[in-house]
């Protein structure tokens, strides 16, 4: 008895060849997906991603054009030129991790031996990566003028401090810091008046960074869960013959499918206003310093997700292909978009395939509402493109489900 239910099942579930896919496919795909993004894909990892930085020349000197160049020779950067007003409103929108900026007396500076008049301006959202950049500019400004402006300082000392001292001790001591004899170079170590400044002002009313991440990352995974499995709601009437019996009512297909697409949205948006009040009264949210924003975030993603919800359960045909095909999808698409992760910590062909997840528009929202402190009109954007996947996927779902649906019908 036991061995024929083994068969039976067996042989119903080798039948089922999305479940066959989705068992042993869509496994291979996610474990594959992950050693990608994170690099384990065998052989050396000694080409990091390079960094996109903003470049301002307001010195407009041989020194300054002399450094530029030696920085975007690196492997490390990728130097992007803008004046300064536009540099600050990309780094503070998030497009771009910083802005370095040359101001006048660059030149005069280094001559003089005095602190360089840079400032870095940065996007303290991004914080791995602006460590990272930190060092590649230290490091590079050192080599490129740290000892010229060094020796600047130096020689107009001694000649403040020690008119009389031959000439041939003085370069006798700049010649071994040439050389790094004695320690000199090392002992040069100084950040050479670099000035850094986030681009988020200090007094800002913002939430907590992991706060925010943790927040709207998971929020929104767990939304994609929720949804699928409402969804699955409609399978069970399927699989029952309730389905087929509403359909011999004057109810059309559509009018099934806009219902229960109707229940996820408002449950997504009780969800969501659930999650955030929590937020707010245990850990703090910052939720009421932009309500109108916010409000209109967490339409456009329950929209967002509820029509992605509707597209799985428009494709599976029982519940079972909905439960393996909206775990492995819901996983893909919560880890490429940066609701597992940060996506700076991943390779730059993930984070541009980011770009075609629910996940990454929703987080990038909620960092601009709490964090970026931007307005309605800098997110209508990201609004617009949660609200533009929901109709696509709405789209595609009818007519996914008016072909199933007829299948039913004539069955």
């Amino acid at each position: 008895m036991i061995l024929t239910i083994l068969k039976k099942d067996l042989k119903l579930f080798f039948s089922d060849k999305k479940a066959v896919l989705l068992t042993f496919l869509m496994p291979i795909l996610l474990i594959s997906l992950f050693a990608f993004a994170f690099g384990g894909t065998g052989g050396n990892n000694n080409n990091a991603n390079p960094i996109k930085l903003l470049i301002v020349d307001m010195d407009q000197s041989i020194d300054s054009k002399s450094v530029i160049s030696k920085l975007d020779s690196l492997n490390e950067i990728v130097l992007i030129p803008k004046d300064s007003t536009e540099a600050t409103s990309l780094v503070l929108k998030g497009k771009y991790v910083g802005v370095l900026i040359f101001e006048k007396g660059f030149q005069e500076a280094i001559n003089l031996g005095a602190d360089l008049p840079l400032e870095l301006k940065y996007d303290a959202a991004r914080e791995i990566e602006m460590g990272m950049l930190q060092s590649v500019l230290m490091q590079n400004l050192m080599q490129t003028v740290g000892q010229k402006s060094v020796k600047a300082k130096m020689n107009t000392y001694f000649d403040k401090n020690f008119a009389g001292i031959p000439s041939g001790v003085k370069d006798k001591i700049f010649a071994d810091m040439e050389t790094g004899k004695s320690g000199m170079n090392g002992s040069m170590n100084m950040n050479m008046g670099l000035k850094m400044t986030s681009v988020i002002k200090e007094n800002a009313d913002r939430g907590n960074l992991g706060l925010i991440q943790a927040v709207a990352g998971t929020a929104i995974m767990m939304l994609l869960f929720s949804i699928a499995g409402i969804g699955g709601g409609l399978l069970d009437e399927k699989e029952a013959g309730t389905l087929k019996r509403l359909l011999y009512s004057p109810l059309k297909a559509t009018d099934i499918l806009f219902g229960k697409m109707g229940a996820a949205l408002v449950l997504a948006i009780l969800q969501l206003v659930v999650m955030f009040i929590f937020s707010w009264l245990v850990f703090g949210l910052p939720i009421f310093k932009n309500v109108t924003a916010l409000v209109l975030m967490i339409l456009a993603t329950a929209f967002a997700v509820s029509s992605f919800g509707m597209l799985l359960v428009a494709i599976a045909k029982t519940r079972q292909q909905l439960q393996g095909l909206s775990t492995i999808v819901i996983l893909v698409m919560s880890a490429v978009g940066g609701s597992m992760v940060p996506l700076f910590v991943m390779p730059a062909i993930m984070q541009k395939i980011a770009m075609v997840s629910v996940n990454y528009w929703g987080i990038q929202g909620f960092y601009d509402i709490f964090w970026r402190n931007l307005g309605i009109i800098d997110m209508l954007p990201k609004m617009g493109v949660l609200v533009g996947i929901g109709l696509v996927l709405s789209i595609i779902s009818v007519r996914l489900f008016k072909r199933n649906i007829m299948k039913l019908i004539y069955s």
